[in-house]
């Protein structure tokens, strides 16, 4: 029966998904390439001294990202600063220096690790003007990078790659504005809560007193999913009742995670001409979150150890409103996305359980990714793959008609390569350094032995893909975390752009070439398979050593 229900929930988040792709993608595809603007977006043009109908070079676009992103990261890093200061604060003081430092760059770099406990750290004025804020324009970032990666790929002879400010802009007005305004009115139905009600002092049915937070929540809770963010209002996340009342909100909020990401791939069949091409990538990505969740459905409703069986499966960690069904899911599509969202303990999970929101991470979160960085991930790991055929067959490896060249797959592989070296180098001087490695132990780590080494491992990992979900087990509020965590998130979210935006210029340099006999189909199932197996093969060989030392050497003793 658990089977039966398993498969119907998975149908339909399928289903409702599936129905999704086609019409958002062509929204989408019309969004950015669309030449008329609306009222409101030539008001921001003419705020932002922009002028609409230019066009940069990739250069001159990662130039506005980051600019964007620094005027985002230094704003949100003073508005917690001045906490006390702001209204609405509830009282609360200004977190530390290094606490502010890891927010801000969490939250910039689409990843919204969070080392607080949100209720009792910030107050309405930073949730709402500054996390909700950045929740919308990191999400509109991550678009527009792979919108850019897009128009190379379908540009012929061209120096430019479009606008990053009117990308970003009809981002915000014409996609994440309108869809989470929806939301979070579905949300609200829901049993989500908004309001300003601050703390609200209850007696419980043992006679003693609670505190119970109040505050804006659907509308965050929207835009945190749908952004591919993560971060929730509440310490507790998605597995927390005002967040996430119900078993329908649950699957409700796994839609929302999974709509942009998957059709992405619909808009890039269709700016680049050939919708089949985007119904390959499609097949990939849905590909290894099926494969995904149903190895991990199996991990933990089977349940290593008596206690798990006798329970009818390991349910420490989950809710029972959820159960392991609608936690699986959940997980799965969460750290398959970059969400990072939770709404049940990863850390509680079996040991190889645990282990596969961890893989989903090192895949490079394509199954099927966050949004806009979903997309290009997946695209770079296709030139990986059409490369690696070209040299089997002996010709010049192409991919929709653009020729992989030495500088392509020099930039391919350089991103492929950092976040293998942010997590292992992270991991590793965690443990190196004496002093550091003395507040990990000593402080950090809840579990100490392999599952200790799994807790800074997946830390690690959720930062530098820009997951942002924790295994719960680690306490990462100190100095040396914050700053290390902090850090791996800005270099995991920028230097990848930076890559994908150089890939980008470096193709629509070039004219497209006509297909010949030699030329590899990658629009066939063979190519599919390829891409799946280049995907899994390139996280294997490189996790795999690491991977031995955390969850498969507790998994398997």
């Amino acid at each position: 029966m658990a089977w039966w229900f398993a498969l119907l929930s998975f149908a339909t988040v399928a289903l409702v998904v599936g129905a999704l792709v086609r019409p958002l993608g062509d929204y989408l595809a019309w969004v950015y390439t669309s030449k008329k603007d609306w009222r409101v977006e030539r008001g921001a043009y003419r705020l932002l001294g922009v002028d609409s109908r230019s066009e940069q070079t990739w250069q001159a676009y990662l130039r506005s990202v980051l600019l964007f992103s620094l005027v985002g990261l230094l704003l949100l890093y003073g508005m917690q600063r001045l906490q006390p200061l702001l209204p609405q604060a509830l009282g609360l003081p200004a977190p530390s220096e290094h606490l502010a430092f890891n927010t801000a760059a969490s939250f910039v770099g689409n990843t919204n690790w969070q080392s607080y406990a949100p209720e009792s750290t910030l107050g309405y004025a930073v949730q709402m003007a500054g996390l909700a804020v950045q929740n919308f324009t990191s999400a509109a970032v991550g678009m527009a990078v792979a919108i850019a990666l897009v128009r190379g790929l379908a540009a012929r002879r061209s120096g430019t790659i479009g606008n990053f400010w009117v990308d970003l802009v009809r981002g915000l007005v014409r996609v994440l504005l309108p869809i989470a305004f929806v939301a979070a009115l579905v949300l609200l139905v829901g049993g989500v809560i908004q309001n300003f009600a601050g703390f609200t002092e209850v007696r419980t049915l043992a006679g003693a007193t609670q505190s119970i937070p109040g505050g804006p929540v659907a509308s965050q809770e929207a835009i945190k999913l749908l952004g591919t963010n993560g971060g929730g209002f509440f310490n507790a996340n998605s597995a927390h009742p005002f967040e996430n009342p119900t078993g329908w909100t649950n699957l409700f909020e796994i839609v929302l995670m999974l709509m942009i990401p998957f059709a992405l791939t619909r808009t890039f069949g269709r700016m680049v001409g050939e919708t089949r091409q985007g119904n390959a990538v499609l097949a990939v990505m849905a590909l290894l979150f099926t494969a995904s969740f149903a190895i991990l459905l199996m991990l933990e409703a089977g349940g290593n150890g008596p206690a798990p069986q006798l329970a009818g499966g390991a349910m420490e960690g989950k809710e029972q409103r959820f159960g392991i069904i609608g936690s699986t899911l959940f997980a799965t599509t969460s750290t398959g996305t970059s969400t990072g969202a939770v709404n049940s303990m990863h850390d509680s999970y079996t040991a190889l359980g645990g282990m596969l929101p961890m893989l989903n991470m090192m895949l490079g979160e394509v199954s099927p990714g966050g949004v806009g960085s979903g997309l290009y991930g997946i695209l770079v790991l296709a030139i990986i793959a059409v490369f690696v055929a070209g040299l089997l067959i002996g010709r010049t490896p192409e991919y929709l008609g653009k020729k992989i060249g030495p500088r392509e797959i020099k930039l391919a592989s350089l991103y492929i390569l950092i976040s293998p070296t942010l997590v292992l180098a992270g991991t590793a001087l965690s443990f190196a350094i004496p002093g550091v490695r003395d507040s990990v132990t000593g402080t950090s780590i809840l579990n100490h032995g392999v599952h200790g080494t799994s807790e800074v491992l997946y830390a690690f990992t959720s930062a530098a893909n820009n997951n942002g979900s924790a295994f719960a087990g680690l306490t990462a509020s100190t100095p040396w975390l914050d700053w290390a965590l902090g850090t791996a998130i800005l270099l995991g979210r920028f230097i990848p752009i930076a890559l994908v935006l150089a890939l980008a210029g470096s193709f629509a340099a070039q004219d497209r070439i006509p297909a010949t006999a030699g030329t590899l189909p990658t629009h066939r199932p063979l190519f599919v398979g390829m891409l799946a197996s280049v995907t899994v093969l390139v996280t294997a060989l490189t996790f795999f050593p690491v991977l031995t030392l955390g969850p498969l050497a507790e998994g398997l003793r």
